[in-house]
């Protein structure tokens, strides 16, 4: 029996396959050559990707009950392996069956150094979306997303996400008159350190009670989330500084009005 949190060394791939299996069915199956599940159990098996067919098996189990597929899997789970479905859902749920298999040969191609020929280019995009599977901060997010209205002071807010004006804070929450500033981490067990950087570090001194910490921990289990406000004044917080070496590229002095290559 695995220990509580245990995380399988291949979860990711395992969580694309069983996410795979479950909306797709057979038609997911066909996309790598394989007329049965059983063949491509073998498979997965045979390039130590799981240890056992029982092993995939399992992982479709846990998504089957989040798909109209006549299948139950393990609905005895109700919703606790919901927030990895919001995740894969988030990144890749709009693709066809064709498109996701590709985004899981990626995987198997970069990963496990397996030859497999894709249907087709997969976008940039998507690529950029496949480097965001193994980001913590990632998941942590997306549940929060999802989950933000069962904090007793968000219930009735209103979000708007700011993540892409790194301002120090993901979301803003509007709770009338209040505007509350969201800043979420994620911690994959029950424990563990976070890290602000130093414009994080500024707004929090900047809104005190205003600005919440919403900590997503247990992520490789059951997610919780455990929501601390003004930080500053209720953490312990040491200072670290970090030397990185940043390179540019300039382009020469251009009469840009004049400039036209196609």
């Amino acid at each position: 029996m695995k220990p509580e949190g245990f995380k399988h060394k291949n979860y990711e791939i395992l969580n694309l396959i069983g996410y795979g299996l479950a909306k797709f069915d057979n038609a997911f199956i066909k996309q790598f050559g394989f007329k049965n599940k059983s063949a491509f159990y073998n498979y997965i098996v045979e390039n130590n990707i799981a240890d056992s067919v029982g092993t995939v098996k399992n992982r479709q189990d846990l998504f089957d009950p989040f798909f109209d597929n006549q299948r139950k899997g393990w609905w005895q789970k109700g919703d606790a392996y919901i927030h990895r479905k919001l995740l894969i859902d988030n990144l890749f749920g709009t693709l066809n069956v064709s498109e996701f298999s590709n985004i899981v040969k990626l995987y198997l191609t970069e990963n496990f150094k397996i030859e497999i020929e894709k249907n087709a280019e997969i976008n940039p995009i998507l690529k950029s979306k496949f480097k965001q599977l193994q980001i913590t901060g990632k998941e942590a997010e997306i549940y929060f997303l999802n989950n933000f209205k069962s904090i007793s002071i968000f219930e009735d807010g209103k979000l708007e996400d700011a993540r892409l004006f790194g301002d120090g804070y993901d979301f803003q929450i509007e709770v009338s008159p209040i505007f509350y500033l969201a800043e979420v981490k994620g911690v994959r067990s029950n424990s563990g350190s976070i890290r602000f950087t130093q414009n994080e570090f500024l707004k929090a001194k900047e809104y005190r009670e205003k600005y919440v910490l919403s900590v997503v921990c247990s992520l490789d289990d059951v997610p919780q989330i455990s929501v601390i406000r003004d930080p500053l004044k209720n953490l312990n917080f040491s200072q670290k500084e970090v030397s990185s070496k940043q390179i540019n590229y300039h382009s020469e002095n251009i009469k840009w009005n004049e400039t036209i290559i196609l």
